[in-house]
């Protein structure tokens, strides 16, 4: 499995607007925002990895003007970490990702009050970007931010906002477009007026479900926390293994 959802993120990562590959790297960059989680490297799964491909990775963030930063699952590259260390790069964190297949998904109801719909114009999109970086305690709703969930939609992935019958948006969550017939969610988060009524759960359930109606077999995600992590596995979310976010200043 470990091996499987490497390659997907290395497969997603050939996707994005602006893309570098030096040896056994592949960088995805994006030209419109200086974001460290939107401009970083995964190592293809099984390729030898030198001290000389570390550096040369470098010097390409450098001359992009972005901060060199890795994200990769652990065991597709374990050469990988001691030579980046050696480089001067710090481990930010190290998570364990979960995956849900058709069989474990659990469906959990939407709140009373909520409807989930899958944003069909940029208003709507908007409303879903403010209302997920308010959770998050960060300003998403910029064009670029936007055009970055219209993409998403537009090759395959998916975004899910929860509104009221008075048109609020509460939250939302996405998909990325499939790899290899998997997909990351990722992105799930409610406003604080409409947390701890099971809105979470039921954003990730109709998420996963979506997707497996366009024929994936796997959606994988992170947790970033007990909250998150008891939220996923009532969904039908289980541990998989483990990924490394490691940067250099």
């Amino acid at each position: 499995m470990d091996l499987r959802i490497q390659r997907s993120v290395v497969s997603h990562l050939r996707t994005r607007s602006q893309v570098v590959e030096i040896g056994p790297f592949v960088a995805g960059l994006d030209p419109e925002t200086t974001s460290p989680y939107l401009n970083y490297a995964s190592p293809v799964p099984g390729a030898p990895i030198t001290e000389a491909d570390v550096t040369a990775l470098i010097g390409a963030f450098r001359s992009a003007g972005r901060k060199p930063r890795f994200e990769y699952v652990c065991s597709s590259a374990p050469e990988l970490e001691e030579l980046l260390l050696a480089a001067g790069f710090t481990i930010e964190a190290r998570h364990q990702y979960l995956i849900c297949t058709p069989q474990s998904l659990t469906a959990c109801p939407v709140p009373e009050g909520l409807r989930l719909v899958e944003p069909g114009t940029d208003p709507d999109r908007a409303a879903m970007a403010a209302a997920v970086g308010e959770a998050f305690g960060e300003s998403w709703a910029t064009d670029a931010d936007i055009a970055r969930i219209r993409r998403g939609q537009d090759r395959g992935g998916i975004a899910l906002a929860a509104f009221t019958d008075g048109g609020e948006c509460a939250g939302g969550g996405q998909a990325g477009p499939p790899q290899d017939r998997l997909s990351e969610v990722g992105g799930i988060g409610v406003r604080e007026p409409f947390r701890k009524r099971g809105l979470a759960a039921a954003i990730t359930a109709e998420v996963a479900r979506r997707m497996f109606t366009r024929g994936l077999e796997i959606a994988w995600l992170e947790a970033g926390g007990d909250d998150s992590w008891r939220v996923y596995e009532r969904v039908g979310f289980i541990p998989a293994g483990h990924r490394l976010y490691i940067s250099l200043g």
